[in-house]
């Protein structure tokens, strides 16, 4: 094995540690899933209230990018779509 742990000896330190990293992982992982199921909720919601759960996702997705970066890709978006007639 080469750039990891010496894990051989059964019940050594390296083993001990890579449980405590596996343990960690697992906790994160559940408060991961707990999370993606408080985000399912709040998009239904939002859609029982009526708003367009595309279009929330589309704001959260464009609210990620910086200002410059969102201006390049619309502008890109606008060219596109002039150069289809679709503007």
């Amino acid at each position: 094995m080469s750039g990891g742990a010496d894990i051989s000896g059964a019940g050594g330190v390296a083993a001990e540690e890579l449980r405590q990293f596996i343990e960690r992982l697992e906790r994160l992982e559940e408060e991961k899933a707990a999370i993606a199921g408080d985000i399912k909720d709040v998009f239904a919601e939002a859609k029982g209230r009526g708003f367009d759960t595309k279009a929330v996702r589309e704001i959260l997705r464009l609210r990620k990018q910086d200002f410059s970066e969102r201006q390049e890709a619309e502008a890109i978006l606008e060219l596109y779509m002039q150069a289809l007639g679709m503007s």
